[in-house]
């Protein structure tokens, strides 16, 4: 993959977006930067991505005293984006998991060594 653009069809925090957006679709993106803990801007920035690669849809809702809000909608190709990210965050975390418990174990033996 060449650039971020491509790349956020790989990402944790698309996966993150798309989980929360199928939890409440009235959520807006200042919700999603303070829960997701990522600024706002790119929220936005990947808000509009998904939108344009067809993995989530914004439709117009009556919001409070005649405000209009947006409702995300994950579409067909957004699920099948979830599941294969899903896949994928399970392989990634596996692999930070594996990672940190063989340097847990070689600490643990320098510590015993050291004794």
């Amino acid at each position: 993959m060449n650039n971020y653009k491509e790349d956020i069809l790989d990402s944790e925090e698309t996966l993150q977006i798309i989980r929360k957006i199928e939890c409440n679709p009235k959520v807006t993106q200042r919700g999603l930067s303070k829960e997701l803990e990522i600024s706002l801007g790119k929220i936005n920035f990947l808000v509009n991505s998904l939108i344009d690669k067809g993995i989530i849809e914004a439709k117009n809702f009556k919001n409070s005293k005649n405000k209009l809000g947006y409702l995300y909608l994950v579409t067909p190709e957004g699920i099948r984006t979830k599941i294969r990210l899903m896949q994928k965050f399970i392989i990634w975390k596996t692999q930070e998991y594996e990672k940190l418990k063989t340097e847990i174990e070689k600490l643990r033996s320098e510590i015993t060594v050291g004794d």
